[in-house]
């Protein structure tokens, strides 16, 4: 699974021009699941977002979670994260999940996110959606769970 982390003021969803999900200060997640990934490569993902410290506390140093902050998860769903453009000029999809099963792990990692008391807004599984976002910093951060499966 990768995911990419973007620290927001503020975000807000939308699919056919109708409001779907709008967080505050928090992170908008791009999650990709790669084929082959498992629930405990989402149990990982999720750990990592609550947990990771990219706010600043009160000395100006990234020291804070999005829970410490209490701030909110904006979670997208995103298979082209394993596009890969090495070749040509059209991107290669072939290493992503298909859509079935990464849709159960997108919302099993989902669910682990609440788990951990972050509070999670999603968008729509396979929709067109645009996302408006206001980066804070900017900040972003790229993880992936490399090898971890079932």
């Amino acid at each position: 699974m990768k995911f990419v982390a973007q620290r927001v003021l503020r975000a807000s969803l939308f699919v056919d021009d109708a409001p779907v999900s709008e967080i505050g200060c928090g992170l908008v997640v791009y999650f990709g699941v790669k084929a082959g990934d498992g629930e405990a490569a989402a149990e990982k993902c999720a750990d990592k977002l609550a947990n990771l410290r990219i706010f600043e506390d009160g000395e100006g140093k990234m020291n804070r979670s999005v829970k410490d902050v209490g701030g909110e998860i904006l979670f997208v769903s995103q298979f082209t994260l394993y596009g890969d453009a090495r070749r040509g000029n059209r991107p290669s999809f072939s290493e992503a999940e298909r859509p079935a099963r990464a849709n159960d792990l997108y919302e099993y990692a989902a669910s682990c996110l609440a788990m951990h008391g972050v509070p999670v807004k999603k968008g729509v599984f396979g929709a067109d959606m645009r996302i408006e976002q206001v980066n804070d910093g900017p900040v972003t951060i790229i993880y992936e769970t490399d090898g971890i499966s079932r």
